[in-house]
């Protein structure tokens, strides 16, 4: 019901934002802006935050064991904080993970289970709906808290190289690139403003603002989702959950996105 609610009221906002003419661009972006405001108080990602802490707390898998015992980069079972400094690199597996790969890792150390058997889950479906609920629950910890990715390894400088370059990488038959939508201000999607994340697009924003609640399909997206979503709508083929693309990517982003506020999970069309 309350997913129906949150629908209703953003679907009837966006004829009016529509009607309104070309030169008033700018108030139709802060009218949306306010609608977005109004909704928040009834984030459906909140169901998910509560499950993923949930998760983070159940003994579950083969071994019957929790996940707070698991790094996320600040230490065994420190959770506060975590999410604005992913992905970074991690010297028990030898790469840079954000957070969903860590928790690939994390259930199959600590808790047993398959690591092939997960990443190959299709999204929303089994453990990777539970990845997700995870992710939205570390992330909401640090709300708040502003962006600052390590880049002292080796490693960590070379993501930021590798995903610099993915971004900018045009093909497919639409010859797009990521670039395309975020590489220049001004750029839109229907009434939807497209950040520009070559730099840091503020507060919020962007990198800042995922995982988030889709209102228009009544799911919750990771950023994992969201970038292989934007491959889809490349034209491009899926780079697969948790590849070294993705995680590059979100380096790229993340870095750009130093001193940004996070407001994730945050709630979207």
């Amino acid at each position: 019901m309350k997913q129906k609610k949150i629908a209703a009221a953003l679907l009837a906002a966006l004829p009016l934002a529509a009607a309104m003419p070309a030169q008033a661009q700018k108030s139709t972006a802060d009218g949306i802006a306010e609608y977005r405001k109004m909704l928040e108080d009834g984030n459906p990602a909140e169901l998910f935050e509560a499950k993923g802490e949930e998760l983070w707390k159940q003994p579950r898998g083969p071994n019957k064991v929790s996940l707070e015992r698991c790094d996320l980069g600040l230490g065994p079972g420190v959770v506060k904080g975590a999410w604005v400094q992913l992905p970074r690199w991690f010297a028990d597996t030898g790469k840079v993970q954000d957070v969903e790969s860590r928790l690939v890792s994390c259930m199959a150390r600590l808790q047993g289970f398959d690591a092939a058997e997960l990443i190959k889950t299709p999204f929303g479906r089994g453990e990777m709906a539970n990845i997700t609920a995870l992710a939205t629950w570390i992330a909401g910890q640090s709300r708040g808290q502003r962006f600052n990715l390590p880049q002292g390894h080796a490693d960590e400088r070379r993501f930021y190289e590798l995903g610099k370059r993915a971004f900018f990488f045009r093909g497919g038959p639409m010859d797009f690139s990521c670039a395309s939508c975020h590489g220049e201000d001004g750029k839109r999607i229907r009434l939807q403003d497209l950040p520009k994340l070559t730099g840091n697009p503020g507060d919020g924003i962007g990198f800042a603002a995922w995982p988030a609640y889709r209102v228009s399909n009544g799911q919750m997206w990771s950023m994992q989702l969201r970038l292989n979503d934007c491959y889809r709508q490349q034209r491009f083929p899926y780079p697969g959950f948790a590849s070294d693309l993705t995680v590059a990517l979100g380096v790229y982003m993340g870095v750009n996105a130093k001193g940004a506020e996070s407001i994730a999970p945050a709630i979207k069309r």
